[in-house]
């Protein structure tokens, strides 16, 4: 576990410095080189005899047409890790509100651990949707499907009510992890969030998690829940 841990944190250095000097060799003054940080979600979530701690991260630094990007996802419950995924993205507009976006991910968390490559699409859909869909490819010619889906609706000028959804959906069993073919799960939330300045806003809401299919009857073998509800409270911020 070590060897694949040193394993990823080097690629994913060889690729941060492979790609900073094509970033960053444009004209400064023209297309200078910009950087930011958005916490997504710091928030708890409660459903009665569960409290997990979920940590949602992104950042980028580039210029107008590339970017890298680092996101990563963490969820902590009864004092242990129970889930965390990292990945390194290159980032190319390839049309105006989309990039195309390709790099490495790595999931930590739950063992036993999980590379792959990713190759996805993110931007602004109609109706101003903010849209991820990532097709990921495994060991094993396992591949998984993401997709990603938000939506900010002003209530006020500082009152924004979020509904958002994640699908996940791949092509093979991994029983290993409790993984089905097909569709396997998706949470859908709704997050109402106060912007004491732009920067800064803390939220309440509700988050819904269902699992289907074989992925359902994985858990439902080992004594796990198949859907749960959560009440949420948290905090969105960036720099």
């Amino acid at each position: 576990m070590k060897h694949t841990t040193h394993g990823i944190f080097s690629f994913i250095l060889l690729f941060v410095l492979l790609l900073l000097p094509g970033i960053a060799s444009s004209s400064a003054k023209d297309d200078p080189l910009l950087s930011m940080v958005i916490l997504e979600k710091l928030e708890y979530q409660t459903s009665g005899d569960q409290e997990p701690l979920v940590i949602n991260t992104q950042g980028w630094i580039g210029k107008d047409l590339s970017k890298l990007w680092l996101k990563s996802e963490l969820e902590r419950s009864g004092g242990h890790l129970e889930e965390f995924e990292l990945q390194a993205l290159y980032s190319r507009a390839i049309a105006p509100f989309w990039d195309l976006q390709i790099g490495v991910r790595q999931d930590f968390k739950p063992s036993p651990q999980r590379s792959w490559l990713a190759l996805g699409v993110q931007g602004l859909a109609p109706y101003f949707i903010d849209l991820e869909a990532t097709l990921f490819f495994g060991q094993g010619r396992q591949l998984a499907l993401r997709i990603d889906a938000e939506h900010d609706i002003p209530i006020s000028q500082k009152l924004i009510l979020t509904p958002e959804i994640e699908v996940n959906l791949y092509s093979q069993d991994d029983q290993a992890l409790g993984i089905g073919a097909g569709l396997s799960d998706y949470q859908a939330g709704l997050r109402l969030r106060y912007e004491i300045v732009r920067e800064f806003a803390p939220y309440i809401g509700i988050q819904w998690n269902k699992e289907f299919g074989e992925t359902a009857n994985f858990s439902s073998s080992t004594g796990e829940r198949t859907g749960e509800t959560f009440f949420v409270i948290g905090l969105h911020a960036w720099f």
